[in-house]
């Protein structure tokens, strides 16, 4: 599939990867419909930092995923669905469940309901690496088992395999994308580097973390939004579901000391007790095979991880941007 001219639908457009990828397909030549999350402040979340041009001429839906009318007239009229709305952080996801299987598998299921009714040409789904949970043999491929060792990994296990359904059921042209630790400018501070960053730069004197020891498989957010675009021009991609990531994997506590020796080197780590999971629940080795979308689309990492981080500081550098954080608070 081309891409460029079609009517695209990015749902999650007001989050961190969300945003990225409309710039993106903005580039790529696409029509962009940006699905947002309704609020009486008329927020666009991220998509309000963009350029005033950009933003000015953006099509925005104020709208519900939850809510199947809603998703349905938003999706009218579009070529391609990029479904990426949900609620993702896991400590929330301990005590709040409900409202993640409200999100992440109702609302995909109204995206579903939505593009087999409209037959939408295209519906690519986002997954997460933590479905894997921790790798059971390693680089993990996409046939590696599905692990819910968290209420977050398993309603985004029941998403993917609702997409799976509508797939064999009623052919749905589903491509289930399934992108490693994506990080980079915008991101929230629940995220690990984003926790490290903003304390460095507001001048803590201990840098406050949870476990150091889990190894990810961090892509930057620009590679990730390209896997995207790769995957879905291609329609040897229809009913797979295939891995961004970059085949490499770096501890929390390695990534920890590259930030600061950049940043502050005077600065200790601490352990605090209220950062960490419950040991069943903590993933603790993620490294991801990028066999088949190298092999489904050419598409491969063009940031490594030193290039990334270093974008990805100089963005919060700004005093606009650091502003946003929190970063004396653990956010969940």
């Amino acid at each position: 599939m081309n891409l460029a001219g079609k009517k695209v639908l990015v749902t999650g457009a007001d989050g961190f990867i969300g945003s990225h990828l409309v710039e993106a397909l903005l580039a790529h030549g696409c029509d962009v419909r940006s699905f947002v999350y309704y609020n009486s402040f008329n927020s666009w979340g991220w998509l309000d930092s963009l350029p005033i041009d950009v933003v000015k001429g953006l099509d925005v839906f104020a709208g519900d995923i939850r809510d199947p009318h809603g998703v349905e007239l938003a999706m009218q009229g579009c070529d391609v669905v990029f479904h990426l709305a949900a609620l993702i952080a896991i400590p929330f996801s301990y005590h709040s469940p409900d409202s993640y299987v409200d999100t992440n598998i109702k609302g995909t299921l109204n995206v579903l309901q939505a593009a087999k009714k409209l037959n939408v040409e295209r519906v690519l789904v986002t997954s997460t690496s933590e479905v894997y949970g921790t790798a059971q043999y390693a680089p993990i491929d996409e046939k590696h088992p599905f692990q819910g060792q968290s209420p977050y990994s398993a309603t985004k296990i029941g998403a993917d395999r609702l997409a799976e359904s509508f797939y064999r059921s009623f052919q749905t042209p589903v491509t289930i994308v399934r992108p490693f630790n994506t990080y980079g400018p915008r991101q929230s501070a629940r995220a690990v580097i984003p926790t490290i960053i903003t304390q460095l730069l507001l001048g803590a004197k201990e840098l406050k973390l949870g476990s150091l020891t889990p190894t990810r498989d961090f892509n930057y957010v620009k590679d990730t939004a390209q896997g995207f675009i790769a995957l879905a021009s291609s329609d040897a991609a229809v009913g797979q579901e295939v891995n961004i990531a970059t085949n490499s994997e770096v501890s929390v506590g390695d990534i920890a000391k590259v930030l600061i020796d950049e940043l502050n080197p005077d600065v200790k780590i601490v352990t605090e007790d209220d950062r960490l999971r419950p040991d069943a629940s903590e993933v603790f080795r993620l490294i991801g095979d990028n066999t088949l979308i190298k092999s489904l689309t050419g598409w491969a990492p063009e940031y490594d991880l030193r290039r990334g981080l270093q974008d990805t500081i100089q963005w919060f550098k700004e005093p606009e941007n650091l502003s946003r954080y929190k970063a004396w608070l653990y956010n969940i």
